[in-house]
């Protein structure tokens, strides 16, 4: 299930070119157009979910999915060492620009706490 003008959905289609450097059956991550630190890349399940807001108990597989390729990517990367954060803004107040759930990947610098 896809929403033809959500920007990720098109990027899954590929109708929309991305950095992308990791893909599987269920997911896909690229590397973010805006970065927010040395390594910023968004992790995306293919197929179209809104938001956490519309997650289900049968989506728990996937929600996993997508942190153990978190994981993957960090030491692909290089940054699993030295540390890195892993993001799923939700809402307009939690920050959520693109309504598909993403997990942002964060790394290659030292990160500050609070966050926002």
């Amino acid at each position: 299930m896809s929403s033809i003008n959500c920007i990720f959905c098109r990027i899954v289609s590929g109708e929309i070119q991305a950095s992308i450097i990791y893909e599987d059956e269920l997911a896909i991550a690229f590397r973010d157009i805006n970065p927010q630190a040395p390594k910023h890349i968004l992790i995306i399940p293919r197929n179209h979910v809104d938001s956490m807001n519309k997650m289900s108990a049968e989506d728990k597989d996937l929600v996993g999915h997508l942190l153990i390729a978190a994981s993957s990517i960090a030491s692909q990367e290089g940054i699993a060492e030295t540390g890195y954060r892993t993001i799923i803004n939700t809402g307009e107040d939690g920050g959520q620009t693109v309504w598909h759930l993403h997990v942002h990947l964060l790394g290659g610098r030292s990160l500050g706490w609070p966050p926002g």
